[in-house]
């Protein structure tokens, strides 16, 4: 696990991917991957489908391991990663947070105070007695990133977690994620809506065939895409 010391005037590398392959059955399905995500960035993962863009968050997360290179990332602990299908405990609402808070080693009072807190910021507050899983895809959608702001983390990562929503919902979803990355969280989003990451995104990682093509600043990938496929998939050709 990443051990993060810079020089004081630089920022903290929180994630570090070199030279780094992911190979199943013989597919490579993410190829020679250099990355480095600082602290306090809003990276937004893009690609067309099969890309490896929840592969490269899965890789970041440490979930899944290189079969080549290396990877220093963040102890479990000091991040969360998100789904586009929350993964939620048939449990009441509440108490999908306070088992999170729970398992990382805060005791009571101050993990169902903890817990109280975070589904008031995600607007969840009228639903805590409620069983998780009959929420709307909007609203287990935010328990997920009350669960996930409940904790604290360093770095969030976040795959695909408006897909399927309906725009107010989504617009909750982004209001959360700005507000967890303005409290200093670093952001790593993976989306196929070009519209949110341009709201989204100071940094554009792009994919293409399990490669990373681009890695810019949002406003200048947007206006001058380098890469031939960044150019298609930005006019719509690929989905």
């Amino acid at each position: 696990m990443l051990e993060a010391k810079a020089h004081p005037n630089l920022p903290v590398a929180l994630v570090k991917i070199h030279r780094a392959s992911v190979i199943v059955d013989g597919k490579a399905l993410l190829s020679e991957i250099d990355l480095t995500i600082s602290e306090g960035e809003s990276v937004v993962v893009l690609g067309a489908n099969g890309a490896g863009k929840s592969t490269l968050l899965k890789l970041c997360n440490a979930i899944i391991s290189p079969s080549l290179g290396s990877l220093q990332t963040l102890s479990l602990h000091e991040q969360s990663l998100i789904f586009q299908r929350p993964a939620l405990l048939r449990r009441t609402v509440l108490d999908n947070v306070r088992y999170v808070l729970s398992i990382r080693g805060i005791a009571e009072p101050a993990c169902t105070e903890q817990a109280h807190r975070a589904l008031t910021a995600c607007n969840l507050s009228a639903t805590a007695n409620q069983q998780a899983r009959s929420l709307s895809g909007g609203e287990q959608q935010r328990l997920s990133l009350a669960r996930a702001w409940a904790c604290k983390p360093r770095l969030l990562l976040a795959d695909e977690p408006t897909a399927n929503l309906a725009p107010t919902a989504m617009r909750d979803v982004e209001a959360l994620l700005k507000a967890v990355q303005s409290e200093g969280t670093t952001l790593v989003l993976t989306t196929h809506n070009v519209a949110q990451a341009r709201r989204l995104a100071h940094r554009i990682v792009f994919l293409d065939g399990g490669m990373i093509v681009e890695d810019r600043p949002a406003a200048e990938f947007f206006v001058s895409p380098h890469s031939a496929a960044a150019r298609i998939y930005l006019e719509g050709e690929s989905l």
